[in-house]
């Protein structure tokens, strides 16, 4: 091998050898064997690191059972789960960022009116959240339906540990008025940790990462004509806000918790393909 650069002679006969079976598979895997051995050459990986590798992706499956996927959490933290999202939807300038839908949204929960409260055992730092939904002119969307979920004060969604809290509580679904606005009060929410005890949080820490996500709330946005958007709005004063593990806080995903009432304007894009393209 010439200066320490990796021929791809694997990749390529993954691709050769499989194209005439699965030529997407063949070509996903010939590029993934070549970007492999590229790094096995480049940083001279040895056995003992391979081992450890090997060791790590075990591990990783024998934390995986019916209530816990360590192979999604190993694919969240390392940006791979956002990255698909992002690609996945063609989503032009000046429209709203997708973020992954993650593990804690529930469908059905309860319909609300504007102005409504999605707290429903009340126990927190009260807080007001204004949504304004419009297209990328800036014009109201109204009708659409907004999903909205969170963590509670101490960074508990209601399906992590359903003894403690209501059913659906700090869950809710609205739809917005003639001028593309929802209200709604709910309590201010806290950031949480990921799970500490498996493989990927070790993984982390061995980065020097950190495992606490920024607080913030979720929300799923549809309307007729429009790419249905799923996103995240942080609170811009948590001291973990440059430091998400799972790489979904952005400069344009911010909002100040601090004050009793804040809100946020969520950006749609047309589904038609010939609306403000890039």
């Amino acid at each position: 091998m010439d200066g320490g650069k990796a021929p791809n002679r694997r990749g390529n006969g993954f691709a050769q050898h499989a194209a005439t079976r699965d030529t997407r598979l063949a070509a996903i895997i010939a590029d993934l064997v070549g970007a492999v051995e590229a790094v096995v050459v480049k940083h001279r990986v040895t056995r003992d690191e391979l081992s450890v590798a090997m060791c790590f992706a075990t591990d990783v499956g024998l934390s995986t059972d019916d209530r816990r996927n360590e192979w999604a959490l190993l694919s969240d933290a390392t940006g791979l789960t956002d990255l698909i999202e992002k690609i996945g939807v063609d989503r032009p300038m000046g429209a709203t960022a997708q973020t992954m839908l993650g593990p804690f949204y529930r469908d059905g929960a309860p319909r609300k009116a504007s102005g409504d409260t999605i707290s429903i055992d009340g126990i927190g730092v009260p807080l007001s959240f204004v949504a304004h939904v419009t297209d990328l002119d800036g014009d109201p969307v109204p009708g659409a339906t907004v999903d909205v979920w969170q963590a509670n004060g101490d960074g508990t969604f209601e399906n992590q540990n359903p003894d403690s809290q209501p059913d659906y509580n700090l869950r809710g679904r609205f739809v917005t008025d003639a001028q593309g606005v929802v209200t709604f009060r709910t309590v201010r929410p806290a950031g949480y940790s990921l799970p500490a005890d498996g493989p990927v949080a070790a993984l982390l820490r061995a980065l020097d990462l950190s495992l606490v996500r920024p607080a913030h709330i979720q929300f799923r946005v549809a309307a007729t004509g429009f790419q249905t958007l799923v996103t995240h709005v942080f609170d811009k004063s948590d001291p973990q806000i440059g430091a998400d593990p799972l790489w979904c806080a952005a400069p344009d995903l911010l909002a100040d918790f601090g004050d009793k009432t804040t809100g946020f304007t969520f950006k749609l894009a047309r589904a038609r393909p010939d609306h403000h393209r890039r």
